[in-house]
């Protein structure tokens, strides 16, 4: 069991050899340990703060995004069309219905001309 040890500190700095015989005498036993391991097991599982990063970033991407939404609708779209107005589609439906446009399938089969309302 002593051969692996021999080994490991014949590729030792000299402060890691002085580490090393003061943890045979059992004065430091923890500069022993941290010449075979890099980090303690609680150093290992400590969580970083790269969350806090990436969470920034795409919070950032999506306020840049909806400024551009908001500057493309304000200054890239014209108002909306005179065509979307509530009397253009009841005029232009009335107008369907007395051209009897579609009446098998499309709006005019849903109009009762007898009553002059929408079938139920």
């Amino acid at each position: 069991k002593a051969i692996p040890f021999v080994l490991a500190l014949q590729s030792l700095s000299s402060l890691q050899t002085a580490f090393c015989s003061q943890a045979m005498l059992g004065a430091a036993p923890n500069p022993l340990y941290r010449i075979k391991f890099n980090e303690s097991y609680a150093e290992m599982k400590k969580g970083t703060n790269e969350w806090k990063t990436i969470l920034g970033g795409v919070l950032f991407f999506l306020g840049l995004t909806g400024v551009i939404l908001i500057w493309q609708k304000h200054f890239m779209y014209g108002a909306v069309p005179h065509t979307f107005s509530d009397e253009w589609v009841s005029a232009q439906t009335k107008r369907m219905l007395d051209m009897r446009v579609n009446p098998v399938q499309g709006i005019t089969a849903q109009w009762d001309f007898d009553k002059n309302e929408w079938k139920k």
